[in-house]
């Protein structure tokens, strides 16, 4: 059972990073002037960081509930891509996020383009973690 809890939410977890990557973040500045889809996908944003913590904390303990059962060993892939993606939502939304507010104020010693490159990496990352975790979590248990 834990198996399957494992798999539906690494999948929809993928799926949500997807969606804000793919679909809500180019669709705002599509349809909106830059100002309006800016506020819109800071939200998103916003969102995508609360949620990804929630998801990430229970994979967490679902992984290593199964890894005591199996009484396996206490580090595996399985439980470092979600501690990855757990890091790269704490560093890239409330380490960035903050920088970028002030760079956009023209403080800082960064610039609003480099806070956002490296807040872009930390999400591309954070998604590729989960994706893998997805795709290892959706085969069949040893």
């Amino acid at each position: 059972m834990l198996y399957r809890v494992r798999a539906v939410l690494a999948a929809l977890w993928g799926g949500l990073l997807v969606c804000v990557a793919a679909v809500a973040a180019p669709s705002a500045f599509a349809m909106l002037e830059r100002a309006q889809a800016g506020k819109l996908v800071a939200r998103v944003f916003e969102l995508d960081a609360q949620i990804s913590l929630g998801l990430g904390l229970m994979l967490l303990m679902v992984e290593r509930r199964l890894q005591r059962d199996a009484a396996g060993p206490v580090m595996t892939p399985n439980l470092l891509l979600p501690m990855a993606a757990l890091f790269c939502t704490a560093a890239g939304y409330y380490g960035i996020q903050p920088l970028m507010e002030a760079a956009r104020a023209g403080q800082g010693a960064w610039s609003f383009g480099a806070l956002h490159a490296v807040s872009s990496l930390f999400f591309g990352l954070k998604t590729l973690a989960v994706l893998v975790l997805a795709w290892r979590a959706s085969r069949a248990p040893a």
